[in-house]
């Protein structure tokens, strides 16, 4: 793995966690009723990470198979959370 790939893993991941972060304190902030929330945000909350990180998984997965190097398969796996969050972070802060 060069450098310039280590970095932009971790640029991945930061981002994903920072929007996670921000849909976590949005959800927080829906349920103590400081903000709107939408109803069954709270069952949304729990029932998409499932198929989430099913998805991740069989990315990362596809990744191994195809001999991709660890920071590609690191990729592939964050891909689709990242897709998940960064819509949650958009339509929660509408």
């Amino acid at each position: 793995m060069s450098p310039l790939s280590v970095l932009n893993l971790q640029m991945t991941y930061l981002s994903l966690l920072l929007e996670a972060q921000t849909v976590i304190s949005l959800r927080l902030l829906g349920m103590a009723g400081a903000i709107p929330s939408k109803p069954g945000e709270v069952d949304r909350m729990f029932s998409e990470k499932p198929a989430a990180f099913a998805e991740a998984w069989f990315r990362a997965a596809e990744a191994v198979v195809a001999g991709k190097p660890a920071d590609a398969i690191m990729d592939a796996a964050a891909k689709p959370l990242r897709r998940k969050v960064r819509s949650n972070r958009r339509r929660l802060m509408k």
